[in-house]
């Protein structure tokens, strides 16, 4: 009997897929928990393994940037020459509001927890499928030393394969086409969710912007003294821990600033979550989720802050690790930029941009009163709020409470 490939469910409130990419083709074979193509959701790319080993008898949705409500039929598995049954020729349409229902006996394979054989999940190399991991395995082969063909440098069946035969293969090119005047780079679907989440905040709020800067002198002593510790325990110690660790205090000071406006009044969230600006490079940017950080000791922080990160940029994050932030961060100043109005990453209230560490001539303030002039590293702070619950005194207040933070190390 073939077995269907539904659009499963990859983490919660996810409702819709992207397709990115196609791994099989109809009548190739495939292997149980093989990689059968690659979906986005949130800008996070996750493959979708076959439920079955057998032959891909009928791609139903091949379409390249293609959106799919979960439920929806994909692709039949099954023996070759294997006929599909009668009434389940058409796949679920996009419009229909509510997904495909799924019977017992259909298997519905989500690629975060498959039934049985679980694919590994490395912290540095991400989503690795069970056949990749069986063939290193047996081969005895470091995946870090295979370049992945698949979408976000992902490693395919085929690469671990090619390396065994050659160890250095080639990553395919952006294909860019030539129009009169002119060439036209494609516009990938991160680049298009990220332009319609710009548009949306800047018609859905009303956008103020706050400035503020910092002696950053204590964290720099802090790094400085504790570099080699975090290092001895296999973390790298960057600025970012310190700036979430201080906007998690002023949060707890000022809830208000951790909330979401909605028609039926202003809604305080419970847990502070801080999404974490990420760069992707040509790619735009991601925003991974730092769930309930005033729990965490500056190590753990660390920690998370360097796992997010590099996953992040390899895009291999998972959909719920980008899902309900209730504030965001975004520092600018790692390319050179002082100071900046980020926009909101709706529905929050407000986004903290954090510029360039400048070493500039400041008056301070001795132990005894009096005024002088010393070198100082600087750094501009900038909160752009959303004027409909947020004015500017309380914007004020929140900044300051993170200068305060910042100065405590």
């Amino acid at each position: 009997m073939p077995t269907k490939v539904l659009v499963p469910m990859l983490g919660e409130a996810v409702e819709e897929v992207t397709i990115v990419s196609w791994l099989k083709a109809e009548g190739d074979s495939v292997e149980e928990y093989e990689g059968l193509l690659e979906v986005e959701t949130d800008k996070v790319v996750t493959e979708i393994p076959s439920p079955a080993e057998g032959v891909v008898l009928k791609i139903f949705e091949s379409e390249e940037g293609k959106i799919l409500s979960v439920g929806t039929l994909l692709a039949w598995i099954g023996a070759e020459g294997e006929k599909i049954p009668d009434g389940d020729e058409a796949p679920a349409s996009h419009a229909d509001k509510k997904p495909a229902p799924v019977k017992n006996e259909e298997k519905l394979i989500s690629s975060v927890a498959p039934p049985k054989a679980a694919p590994v999940r490395d912290s540095a190399l991400g989503f690795i499928s069970p056949v990749v991991a069986k063939i290193a395995a047996e081969k005895q082969i470091d995946l870090q030393q295979v370049t992945g063909t698949g979408s976000g440098g992902r490693i395919t069946k085929k690469d671990i394969l090619a390396y065994l035969d050659s160890p250095k293969s080639a990553s395919p090119a952006v294909k860019i086409s030539t129009q009169k005047g002119g060439s036209l780079l494609p516009i990938t679907s991160v680049r298009r969710a990220i332009a319609k989440h710009m548009v949306d905040s800047r018609r859905i709020s009303p956008h103020v912007t706050t400035v503020m800067e910092v002696d950053f002198s204590a964290v720099i002593a802090h790094r400085k003294a504790n570099k080699a510790a975090f290092a001895a325990d296999g973390v790298k110690l960057t600025y970012t821990s310190y700036f979430v660790a201080a906007t998690a205090a002023a949060l707890r000071a000022w809830p208000i600033v951790n909330s979401s406006w909605t028609d039926e009044g202003i809604l305080l969230h419970k847990d502070i979550n801080i999404g974490m600006a990420t760069s992707l490079g040509d790619d735009g940017l991601i925003v991974p989720v730092i769930r309930n950080p005033e729990r965490l000791s500056l190590l753990g922080l660390a920690e998370i802050v360097n796992d997010l990160a590099n996953r992040a940029r390899n895009k291999r994050l998972r959909p719920e690790e980008v899902r309900d932030g209730t504030f965001s961060i975004t520092n600018h100043g790692v390319s050179g930029s002082l100071f900046a109005m980020p926009i909101i990453n709706q529905p929050q209230v407000a986004i903290l941009g954090v510029g360039a560490i400048q070493k500039r001539v400041v008056v301070i303030t001795d132990d005894s009163g009096a005024d002088m002039i010393a070198i100082r590293p600087m750094v501009y702070l900038t909160l752009t709020i959303d004027h409909r619950i947020l004015d500017g005194a309380i914007a004020d207040h929140f900044l300051a409470e993170i200068v305060t933070e910042l100065g405590k190390w």
